[in-house]
Parts: C-alpha cells; structure tokens; sequence
C-alpha cells in the first residue's frame, strides 16, 4: 500500500511538471489492461491451455505418488506383529526416502524456481515484450505523455472506457502477427501498411471536440423547448378544463335560480287560490282563523319546495358524477 501511495505521488508530480511544459496541448494520458489483452491473444491462450494441461499431469503424478506412500504405510501398520524391529526400520526408512523424493519433485515442478515458474515466464515474456513494443510505438505515433497499466499494482480507483487503449493494442499485436505469418511480398507489404499508427492532429482534436459540445448543446436546447412546449400545453389544458368546469357551475346555479323562482311564484299562486277556495267553502268556520288557514298552506308548500329542491339537487349531483366519469375515462384513454 505504501508503495502504491508513493508511485501515485511520483505520477502525479511528474504529471505537473509535464503539464507546465505542455500547457497548451495538455496532457495525453491512457490506460491498457494486461490481463484483458493476454486473454484475447489466441497464441497465448493456447500456450496457457498446454501448460494447464502438463500441471495436471504432474499433480496427478504427485497425487499417484503420495497414495502410493500412504498405501506403504498402511501396510507397515498391518504387518508390524510379523516383522522383526530391523525389517520395520527399513520398511520406514523407505517411506520416508520415497517421500522425500515426493516433497523434492513438487519443489522442482511448483517451487518458487520450479519448471511452472520458468514456463510461465517464457510464455509471458514474448507478448509482453509485444505488448511494451506496441505502447511504445502508440505512445509516440499518438503523443501521449503517460500510458498506464490497469492490472498492475498501482491502485486505479476509476478508469474511464474512452482513454482504454487494449482494443488498439491487441490489434497491433494481431498485425504483427500477421506480418511475422505473410509469406508472399504482397502480403507482407500489406501487413506493414495495416500496422502504420496516424500521427496526432491536435486541431482538428480541438474542432471535433468543439463541434461535440456545440452539438450536445444544441439537443439540450431542443429538449429544454419540447419540455417548455410540452408543460405550457397540459397548462392550457388543464386552463381550459377548470374554465369548462366554471361554465358548467354557473349554468347549474343559474339553471337552480330559474327553478326556485318559478316554484315560489307557483307556491304564491296555489296558496292565494287555496286561500280563496277555504274562504268559499268555509265562510263561517269558527275553529281556525283565516290566517291559520293560510299558515297551514304555505307550511305545506314550503314543504313541498324542499321535497322538490332535494330532487333538484340529487339529479344535479347525479349529472354531475356521470360528468366526472365520463372526463376520467376520456383521461384514462
């Protein structure tokens, strides 16, 4: 970890220095990621695949070998009561030098010196040496000041996709290949064109770039009015709808208005030919006055009014209510 923090402050001083000598151009950094080439080189991938395959072979030798002690021991355990102390201390003797020969041919296969070790170098060391190549030729045909490593051991918390130059790598490595492969003329000069890197032009960078940022720009403008057009119409909309619902109430009280007027001129007439009809045919009724009488009636109109206006009003709010279904299934739709 101390390592890793000491190597980031060394990239990061460096950086600046570089920045003060290239401030106009800035600074080109990238990234490549070892692992991720290897895994797409299919020469090395084969390699890897017949060492994979010879290391099981010398596990299972190994594996044979130890069952075969163990067998040995079992056997000694099992014989010791027909042995004489001196035949049992070879017997043992010979375990134990056979397994040491064990324990020194894993050392000599697996050991930190050992034949998997000296393999896995010689089969890293090629593409490596194509791969240190590859940046070195990219790095100067595309001048990039710093190129680093993602699988190594410098700690890179994020790495943006647009600055992973693997892709490129890995198909300088192919070209390469295919050079080394051509037989004929025509193919070896073609494999060397296919392998030239296009120098670097940092105006036309500098337009392109403008130009992404105009037009990034400009959608984001255009998506700023669709919304603004967008919100200023359910605006309108929903204007239209309050003053449809305004309409329709005033229409309503006026509509009620008309209908209490008529029924208090109607309940005035009933109660004035009412009136007229008892005087007629009780003109001498001594148990209830004149203006009783009156009374009575136009307790039994208003009563009648209310009967009528609470009809009224349950089929206004029925009329309503099917408005209100009919609105919300036209917005459901």
């Amino acid at each position: 970890m101390k390592y890793n923090v000491l190597f980031l402050l060394t990239i990061v001083s460096v950086s600046i220095l570089s920045f003060s000598s290239h401030a106009q151009r800035g600074v080109r950094i990238a990234y490549i990621d070892t692992e991720y080439i290897l895994e797409n080189v299919p020469e090395y991938q084969e390699a890897t695949s017949q060492l994979d395959n010879k290391v099981q072979e010398w596990k299972n030798e190994i594996q044979l070998k130890l069952a075969d002690i163990e067998q040995q021991r079992k056997e000694l355990n099992n014989e010791k009561a027909l042995l004489t102390n001196e035949l049992i201390e070879e017997r043992k003797e010979d375990i134990e030098f056979a397994e040491k020969e064990i324990l020194d041919y894993q050392q000599k296969r697996f050991g930190p010196n050992g034949d998997l070790f000296i393999q896995k170098k010689q089969l890293m060391q090629p593409i490596q040496d194509q791969i240190f190549a590859a940046v070195q030729d990219l790095a100067k045909g595309r001048k990039y000041d710093f190129i680093f490593d993602k699988s190594s051991d410098a700690t890179m918390l994020f790495s943006a996709k647009q600055y992973d130059l693997s892709e490129q790598i890995l198909r300088s490595i192919t070209r390469s290949a295919k050079r080394t492969q051509a037989q004929t003329k025509a193919e070896r000069k073609a494999a060397k064109e296919e392998e030239l890197l296009p120098e670097i032009n940092e105006e036309l960078e500098a337009r392109e770039k403008a130009l992404e940022e105009k037009k990034a720009a400009r959608e984001s403008a255009i998506e700023k009015a669709r919304q603004e057009k967008l919100d200023a119409r359910a605006a309108k909309v929903k204007a239209a709808e309050e003053k449809r619902q305004k309409t329709l109430d005033e229409r309503a009280k006026a509509k009620q208005a008309k209908i209490d007027a008529r029924n208090k001129t109607n309940e005035v007439e009933e109660t004035a030919e009412e009136t007229a009809k008892t005087d007629e045919a009780e003109p001498e009724k001594e148990k209830k006055t004149r203006a009783q009488l009156i009374e009575e009636n136009r307790q039994k109109k208003l009563k009648q009014r209310e009967e009528r206006k609470k009809a009224l009003e349950e089929r206004k709010r029925k009329i309503l209510e099917d408005r209100q279904k009919e609105k919300d299934s036209l917005n459901n739709k």
